[in-house]
């Protein structure tokens, strides 16, 4: 070979040897690995050798370096910096691990732009969110956990969520993500079909969702209706709290619909047995019974007797006693026997006494109070259900009945 052969075979040997730059992808034929578990790669058409130290490797966390890379494999690998001069022979950092997470950023990246979500298990609860691998690190702080405020993150730990891409940044591997987008996305949707579904007089099943001093928020599926104190129970409640648990699952009818301020008005007590349901199978005429002093009024005292059944004691049944008003002998929430003096199931009325369970003044003493004063029997100051007839007729059944 002539002396110029051989100087072109040796321009065209260096022309074929590829400059090496930092960021660079290359291809790297594994050629060893030490003592320190890094991997001695030859840098294809570079003719020069790189090294991948064990962290930048692609191994999880339990894998040996053998478990994944064998002498004669041909790997990807970016380059990160340049080792020693030209002078030594010169080589190069490599990372395997940097390059696969430069492809995940790009592939995060492309559905951002495109719109498009992406799921990931939380690995970590931190304070002010929660981390999630999503093949790089992302971050999702708390108020984008849910569309409602979240007591306790733990309970979102190794779960796998969907999530919106809020902020991206790989060169400083920033990435914030949003759950919140999603939970409120699928709450409209089954919002809008439990509303389609529902109708007023349906009894449905929901869950309570939160409890306030004026009634219980339930959950029906997407939407919350709302069960007013008043219609929690026949019998008095002075909070929803004291019936009622967050969490419990409970039979609601619907009483009101209305889609435009997204209002739905539920009972639970329209559910339950009507206090009035056959209420002559549970007491008769000249039954004595048990009662709480519920109102006091100017005419009588309204007794509970039982879970929201009531009867009027007439202020005439109060006492053999002349009484002005009830609440000389009487106080609210006092527990008391009375007699039933009679039965109006169909009307909702219990005629009652308390006098009737007492012994009776002697005549001489009866015939003193007669001549003092006469019995008064006081027109009833508010709606009761009991008519001034009613009223005189008990009283002459009680006398008749002494």
């Amino acid at each position: 070979m002539s002396e110029s052969d051989a100087n072109k075979d040796l321009l065209e040997a260096l022309n074929s040897v590829n400059e090496v730059k930092i960021g660079d992808v290359v291809k790297g034929e594994v050629l060893a690995i030490d003592d320190a578990k890094q991997v001695i790669v030859g840098i294809e058409g570079a003719g020069v050798e790189g090294v991948v130290p064990f962290k930048e490797l692609s191994l999880k966390p339990d894998q040996e370096v053998s478990d994944d890379v064998t002498i004669g494999d041909v790997i990807d690998l970016v380059v990160i910096s340049r080792i020693g001069s030209d002078k030594e022979g010169g080589s190069y950092l490599l990372s395997q691990r940097r390059l696969e997470a430069r492809k995940i950023w790009d592939d995060i990246e492309k559905k951002f732009e495109a719109g498009e979500t992406i799921t990931a298990p939380v690995t970590q609860v931190v304070k002010g969110g929660l981390v999630v691998d999503a093949g790089v690190r992302g971050f999702i702080p708390a108020s984008m956990v849910d569309d409602r405020f979240v007591e306790d993150l733990n309970q979102y730990k190794n779960q796998e969520l969907e999530l919106k891409i809020i902020e991206i940044e790989p060169s400083e591997n920033r990435l914030i993500l949003s759950h919140k987008e999603i939970v409120k996305a699928a709450r409209e949707a089954k919002k809008a079909e439990t509303l389609a579904k529902l109708v007023v007089g349906d009894v449905v099943e929901g869950k309570v969702a939160r409890l306030t001093n004026f009634g219980a928020f339930v959950d029906l599926g997407g939407v919350d209706g709302l069960v007013h104190v008043s219609e929690i129970s026949y019998e008095r409640v002075n909070k929803p709290s004291d019936v009622l648990k967050v969490g419990e699952t409970v039979k609601v009818k619907v009483l009101s619909i209305d889609t435009e301020r997204d209002r739905i008005s539920l009972s639970i007590k329209q559910t339950l047995p009507q206090p009035w349901d056959n209420i002559t199978e549970k007491v008769a005429e000249g039954d004595v019974l048990e009662g709480t002093v519920k109102r006091l009024t100017s005419f009588g005292a309204f007794v509970e007797v039982f879970p929201g059944v009531e009867g009027l004691v007439h202020i005439s049944q109060i006492s053999h006693k002349h009484i002005a008003t009830p609440n000389e002998v009487l106080t609210s929430s006092e527990k008391i026997k009375v007699k039933v003096l009679n039965v109006h199931a169909d009307e909702h009325r219990l005629a009652l006494s308390i006098k009737a369970l007492e012994e009776k003044p002697s005549a001489a003493g009866e015939a003193k109070k007669e001549a003092s004063s006469e019995e008064k029997v006081d027109l009833p100051d508010e709606s009761t259900g009991f008519t001034l007839g009613d009223l005189v007729s008990d009283l002459k059944d009680e006398d008749h009945q002494d």
